[in-house]
C-alpha cells in the first residue's frame, strides 16, 4: 500500500487518515491525496494515505458477525486494516475516480463495512470526500461519499468549491490549479476545524440514550 507520514509523527499529535479509492497507486486520486496531505503537514497535522488496492474487495453481507466479535467477519481485504487506522486518527478523507457518476464500487463496500461494523472508530470525527474525474459525474459521486458520513455524526469539512479535481491521464490533476486549489482549501478548512475541536477538549454532544427507528410501511 501506498501511503505518506509526517516524519514527526507521534500519537499526541492529530492525526488524518485518507483513503485512496482508486486501483491506481499513483493516479490523479493520489494526486489529489497528497496535495491535502502536504498542505496538512503544514499545519502540523500527520496523515496517512491508505491504497484499496488492486484486489477484491467484498461487499456487507449483512451477516451480523461484527456485532459479536467487534470487527468484519471478512479479514483479508483492508476493511478492518483501515477501521484500527481510523481508531488511531482524528479525521477521515476518502478519495475516489468517478466510474459512471459513481465511486468506485469496492471503495463503496469498504465504506459501507468500515462504518457498520467499525462505526465506533468514525463518530464524531470530521470527514470529506473528494471526486476525481475526466469530465462528468463528479458532483453525483462526491454526494453519494458524503451520505455516508451524515449518518455518522461527523462533521463534514467543505472547501471554496464542492471537492472535485479533473484529469485524465495520470498526473494531469496537478494542471488542474483551482482543483489543487480547492484541495488546498480543503486541508485548511479540516486543519482548523481539528484545532477548534481539540482546543478546549469539549467532549461531543450527547446522544439520546435509545435511537428511534421507523418504518414508513403499515
Amino acid at each position: 500500500m501506498d501511503k505518506t507520514t509526517s516524519d514527526t509523527q507521534k500519537r499526541d499529535q492529530l492525526k488524518v487518515l485518507l483513503v485512496n479509492g482508486s486501483p491506481r497507486t499513483d493516479g490523479n486520486t493520489f494526486c489529489a491525496l497528497q496535495e491535502i496531505a502536504t498542505q496538512l503537514e503544514k499545519h502540523g497535522i500527520a496523515t496517512e494515505i491508505v491504497q484499496i488496492g488492486k484486489k477484491a474487495i467484498y461487499s456487507c453481507i449483512n451477516c451480523a458477525m461484527c456485532g459479536r466479535q467487534g470487527k468484519c467477519t471478512f479479514d483479508n481485504d483492508p476493511c478492518n486494516q483501515i477501521a484500527s487506522k481510523m481508531a488511531e486518527s482524528d479525521a477521515l478523507i476518502v478519495g475516489s475516480p468517478v466510474y459512471y457518476g459513481q465511486p468506485n464500487g469496492g471503495l463503496l463496500s469498504l465504506m459501507q463495512r468500515l462504518f457498520y461494523s467499525g462505526g465506533r472508530f468514525v463518530q464524531n470525527k470530521p470527514a470529506a470526500a473528494v471526486a476525481v474525474c475526466r469530465r462528468g459525474g463528479a458532483t453525483a459521486a462526491f454526494q453519494s461519499m458524503n451520505m455516508m458520513f451524515q449518518m455518522m455524526n461527523m462533521p463534514v469539512v467543505s472547501s471554496q468549491y464542492w471537492n472535485i479535481v479533473y484529469g485524465q491521464t495520470k498526473g494531469q490533476a496537478k494542471l488542474d490549479a483551482e482543483g489543487m486549489q480547492t484541495m488546498r482549501t480543503l486541508a485548511n478548512n479540516m486543519a482548523w476545524l481539528l484545532e477548534k475541536i481539540h482546543a478546549g477538549g469539549s467532549e461531543a454532544p450527547e446522544r439520546e440514550h435509545e435511537r428511534a427507528y421507523m418504518s414508513f410501511i403499515r
